[in-house]
């Protein structure tokens, strides 16, 4: 019996040891979603305009083969009936609202599918595929492998683009721009209308994160920085900023915009490996105004809204992908109050 016990403890040791831990001054999160099946890696919000207390947290779940789009409410727990699994290796997930489609406006929800060398579309939010079985991206390219998603609705026209990266790819041309429309059988597809981004090589581009309002993309150059274009197909491929360059202990991942008012706010990068997210100003030249320890470990993905609901979230909440299968959800008092007494 005692040795019995004496082995418990033992291995009860050694289990808790190799649990991450956070550093103390971490914040916490206020809600902690259900466990995944496999590997989370990127979240996205739906805000629900007839009643926002129903809107859903979206986030992939990268297995090769039984990877999955899982579905929480606010609070992070699940949705069973909303989920889908059985997918290969489901990477970046992204929403868009008012896409037209037989004569309507749907809201959508579009992912990569790495191991499929495409990309899926989702109505919301009754999570029904509406792509044909997907759309394939960088065809006739060396490298498929899609991972990053951003979308980018128009303005002007109110047309909906898919910007992606893949697990490598050329300076110059790493991402590809697709514009997503209705054929006749109302299946949606995707054109290829731009080729663009600098890469510095080494590593990868995976994150993305497109400001609508303002015009502008960003994705992770990780290991380097974050690069910043036009979201504009007809625009310049110029580079317009190459920022976040300086104190990342090795990659940089997941990109969030939270504004504050029509060019105000933050935009925050994921230092996977230091479990720590840099915030810098949405406005150029883009200024590091903190760097937050978080309890999440090894983050991919995030995302943040500064819409507000209700008691629940009174100035919206940032969502962090972490590496034990859930993603962490946190009012976004709790990063703005780190953010403005440094």
């Amino acid at each position: 019996m005692f040795i019995r016990t004496f082995i418990i403890l033992t291995l009860s040791i050694v289990i808790f040891a190799c649990q991450p831990r956070s550093k103390p001054d971490a914040l916490q999160p206020d809600f902690v979603t259900d466990a995944t099946f496999v590997d989370t890696d990127d979240p996205a919000i739906w805000i629900n305009p007839a009643d926002p207390m129903q809107s859903l947290i979206l986030g992939t779940d990268k297995g090769d083969n039984n990877g999955g789009i899982y579905v929480f409410d606010l609070q992070g727990k699940m949705i069973k009936e909303k989920c889908i699994i059985g997918l290969p290796r489901p990477n970046n997930i992204d929403v868009a609202y008012g896409f037209v489609l037989n004569g309507d406006t749907v809201d959508i929800a579009v992912f990569t599918q790495r191991n499929g060398d495409n990309i899926r579309v989702l109505r919301l939010p009754d999570m029904m595929f509406i792509d044909n079985g997907g759309i394939d991206v960088f065809v006739g390219d060396d490298v498929q492998a899609p991972m990053g998603i951003g979308l980018y609705k128009k303005p002007t026209t109110s047309e909906i683009f898919a910007i992606v990266s893949r697990k490598s790819g050329p300076n110059g041309s790493y991402l590809w721009q697709y514009l997503l429309s209705a054929d006749s059988t109302g299946a949606v597809t995707g054109k290829v209308v731009r080729k663009f981004g600098a890469f510095k090589g080494g590593k990868e581009i995976e994150a993305i994160a497109v400001d609508d309002e303002l015009g502008y993309v960003y994705y992770a150059d990780e290991g380097a920085g974050v690069r910043k274009y036009y979201a504009d197909p007809d625009s310049s491929n110029v580079e317009l900023a190459f920022f976040a360059q300086e104190d990342f202990r090795d990659d940089h991942e997941g990109i969030s915009i939270y504004p504050t008012g029509l060019s105000t706010g933050y935009i925050l990068v994921s230092d996977q490996q230091a479990n720590r997210f840099h915030v810098f100003n949405r406005a150029s030249p883009h200024e590091r105004v903190a760097i937050i320890p978080m309890s999440t470990h090894q983050s991919d993905g995030s995302e943040s809204t500064s819409f507000a609901f209700g008691d629940l979230y009174p100035k919206g909440f940032f969502v962090a992908m972490s590496d034990n299968r859930t993603f962490q959800i946190y009012r976004w008092e709790q990063l703005e109050r780190y953010i403005l007494k440094k």
